[in-house]
């Protein structure tokens, strides 16, 4: 069993955040600790600890993490400019919460990051 997370709190919205978007596969919100002017989470509402722990079956929550990922650039007018995704998996790449999630970053020019 995989042991909860704050994200399964905030997909609950038994913890308050800024929550942007919600439905019953993600749930996106603002990082409490943005590294761009646009730092937005996006998460399963499934707990799935890492990308080593994807099946078959998130299929379809996992792709709609890059549907509502270009959705909520547009919305935040970041699309046009560019943004960056990210999803980090396991501790040598900086996982900090051990609930798959997407980075959404923009609203500033990012540097290049690999070629």
């Amino acid at each position: 069993m995989v042991q909860e997370t704050i994200f399964s709190k905030i997909i609950r919205h038994e913890i308050p955040t800024d929550i942007i978007y919600q439905d019953d596969l993600v749930t996106a919100f603002r990082d409490i600790s943005p590294q761009a002017p646009t730092h937005i989470l996006i998460v399963p509402n499934k707990q799935i600890a890492t990308v080593n722990d994807v099946t078959a079956a998130d299929e379809q929550a996992l792709g709609h993490l890059f549907v509502v990922a270009a959705q909520i650039a547009k919305q935040e007018g970041i699309d046009e400019n560019g943004y960056r995704l990210i999803i980090n998996c396991n501790k040598d790449a900086g996982q900090e919460v051990f609930h798959l999630h997407m980075h959404l970053l923009g609203g500033k020019n990012l540097g290049q990051l690999v070629n």
